[in-house]
């Protein structure tokens, strides 16, 4: 599913409403190796991989052993999904993993994280929203849309999102194949 954002708008802490400039652009994907793969050609293209996020469930069901540690000052992650996820931790700026009620353990690559995190510390939850839900809401994902997301991460399913200049984001749109009303994929 393609997913259209509105305007950015951001409420501070004392009331002040922040508007951007920026644009942002998502779209979910059925594979693992799909959400690698459009990560791949945003960073061949020249996106600057400091405004992308990927967010993926995590499987705690296998019999593996998985963690997040520190080494020398990155963070580290091992388990099943270590090919995926330790690269995406070095190139976007940003992780997180949250265990969100309804939809159970979610890995965070990218900025996102920290939005995510922004919403927590103000405790500016809206309508019912999980903790993801008002992360995406607040970057300008409509509460359908948000929906939609949570549901398809509970289904295992992965979400990449891109940000930045009007330009910017439409290169994005270009690689995520997104330029219409918001539709599934099975990309």
């Amino acid at each position: 599913m393609a997913l259209h954002v509105r305007p950015i708008s951001r409420k501070r802490a004392n009331g002040e409403i922040i508007l951007s400039t920026e644009n942002a652009v998502a779209r979910v994907y059925e594979r693992q190796e799909d959400a690698e793969s459009v990560v791949a050609r945003l960073q061949s293209a020249g996106f600057d991989m400091r405004k992308v996020s990927v967010v993926g469930k995590e499987d705690l069901g296998s019999q593996q052993v998985f963690g997040y540690y520190r080494d020398g000052g990155r963070i580290k992650y091992w388990g099943r999904s270590e090919k995926f996820w330790g690269p995406l931790w070095e190139e976007l700026d940003g992780w997180a993993f949250f265990s969100v009620p309804g939809i159970g353990p979610v890995v965070v690559a990218g900025p996102l994280a920290g939005w995510i995190v922004a919403t927590l510390s103000t405790a500016v939850i809206f309508g019912g929203m999980t903790a993801l839900g008002t992360g995406l809401y607040s970057i300008g994902i409509s509460q359908d849309q948000v929906l939609f997301c949570e549901g398809a991460l509970r289904e295992g399913r992965y979400l990449v999102l891109a940000h930045g200049s009007a330009s910017a984001v439409h290169t994005a749109k270009e690689i995520l194949g997104v330029w219409k009303a918001p539709q599934a994929a099975s990309q």
